[in-house]
């Protein structure tokens, strides 16, 4: 998907409301809304804004997971297992 392609004037997101909502159901695209001639937002369908916010909850984990990595805030993993277990009765 080009950008320059899918950037439309705030007019035409107004005047083509149910065809841009169609397009975006069908082929996950994206448009750029652009107001006095500035981006302005952007305008997704709901499918693909929920995709970026899970890709973004796990790279936030990640960058978690990294963070108590480097200051050494971690549990050997037979340790971990062994609570479970316990926690569990197994």
């Amino acid at each position: 998907m080009s950008l320059l392609t899918h950037t439309k004037p705030i007019s035409y997101l107004k005047a083509n409301a149910a065809k841009i909502a169609q397009e975006l159901k069908e082929d996950g695209e994206h448009y750029v809304i652009t107001q006095n001639g500035e981006p302005a937002m952007v305008v997704q369908s709901v499918h693909e804004y929920e995709q970026t916010q899970e890709t973004l909850a796990m790279l936030k984990m990640l960058a978690q997971s990294e963070h108590d990595i480097a200051q050494g805030n971690t549990i050997p993993a037979d340790d971990v297992i062994a609570q479970l277990r316990k926690r569990h009765s197994l």
